[in-house]
């Protein structure tokens, strides 16, 4: 199977770019909002405000993006056995229909997809709808799993 360290590194280095990355934009926007040119011209001239208030929002994301970082760090990663649960820190090889993906139950940042052999895996969290329905169960554990609002037999492959 994949190895999951390696995927762990790759969440950690993609949250640290994305951190850089809005840590820049807060920079700039910060910028923006306090340039001298910015200065509002009539009581409706927004620009100033606009770009404080993007600012605001990227430095807040940032700071997600941080805690993210730190609880990914704090996640324990251990083998799962053949009869052990789905719980923080698997990576769960599932089968909806025709459909064959792989997911790693995270403590944040659901939703990223890395790129990782043998494919792409998606980060879920425990309290995304998927992520709820793939918590405690084990491998051969079958269920109707709705999607595109019809019921697909669903069946877990994996958990590693």
């Amino acid at each position: 199977m994949a190895n999951k360290a390696l995927l762990h590194q790759k969440i950690l280095a993609r949250l640290a770019a994305d951190q850089e990355l809005l840590l820049q934009s807060a920079r700039a926007a910060h910028a923006e909002a306090t340039d001298e040119q910015n200065k509002a011209e009539n009581k409706y001239d927004t620009r100033a405000l606009e770009a404080s208030y993007l600012a605001q929002g990227q430095s807040r994301q940032a700071l997600q993006t941080a805690q993210a970082i730190q609880q990914f760090e704090a996640l324990e990663l251990r083998e799962f056995s053949a009869t052990d649960p789905v719980e923080l820190g698997a990576l769960v090889e599932l089968q909806s229909g025709p459909d064959h993906a792989f997911y790693f139950m995270g403590p944040a940042s659901g939703g990223m997809e890395i790129e990782h052999d043998p494919g792409p895996v998606l980060v879920l969290t425990p309290h995304s709808p998927l992520g709820r329905q793939l918590m405690g169960r084990k491998k051969g554990d079958r269920w109707k799993l709705q999607v595109g609002g019809r019921p697909t037999q669903s069946v877990i492959l994996g958990v590693y």
